[in-house]
């Protein structure tokens, strides 16, 4: 393996309250809550000393404040693209709530109504991932659950719905690189929540 090639480092938010009572919290700008505070200063301590070419963050609140609090808001550009999934009408409810009324909803094939479709997303990620194969170096990313997912589903040329199958926890680290050369995308680390768990 090359470890001089690029890789892309995408950190999830730390908790905040929605995230506890698992609400689809898209567009909502909700802050950490104390434990989502404590676990990205844990993060920062997990991340010290590491080299970043750049560094993204979207432009929501948990993301900024997870940025942070980890040690990385000096050198932290925001970037519309990282923002949470668009939920429309499922914003703030659970899975298990839409499921009553729409027992066969996924995320990942049917959206949510008056928000994003899957393939709006993709192309989100999808110019997330055209923009920092660009750049000099490694990068981080502070951003949310699902389009964290889309990422890690596009990065491996996988269609919007193969983002079910990366599971992203709060203050979670995901790494994505490559194996021989940049024509071989591979994941390096997937959802590790380190100490905190």
């Amino acid at each position: 393996m090359n470890e001089a090639l690029f890789k892309l480092y995408l950190i999830r938010h730390g908790d905040t309250e929605w995230s506890e009572m698992h609400r689809h919290t898209g567009l909502s700008d909700i802050p950490l809550n104390a434990q989502g505070e404590s676990h990205a200063r844990l993060l920062g301590e997990r991340l010290k000393g590491m080299e970043f070419g750049r560094v993204f963050a979207s432009p929501l609140l948990r993301a900024r404040q997870t940025c942070e609090l980890a040690g990385f808001a000096a050198k932290a550009e925001p970037d519309p693209d990282l923002v949470e999934w668009d939920y429309g009408d499922y914003e703030g409810r659970t899975t298990v709530d839409i499921r009553r009324h729409r027992p066969d909803w996924d995320l990942f094939r049917d959206g949510g109504p008056h928000g994003e479709l899957p393939p709006d997303v993709a192309a989100r990620a999808d110019r997330f991932i055209a923009k920092v194969r660009g750049v000099e170096g490694d990068v981080v990313a502070f951003s949310s659950a699902h389009i964290i997912r889309m990422i890690a589903a596009r990065w491996l040329g996988l269609g919007p719905d193969g983002a079910r199958y990366f599971l992203s926890s709060t203050a979670g680290i995901g790494v994505l690189g490559y194996e021989h050369n940049n024509n071989e995308s591979v994941i390096h680390l997937w959802n590790d929540v380190g100490k905190i768990t």
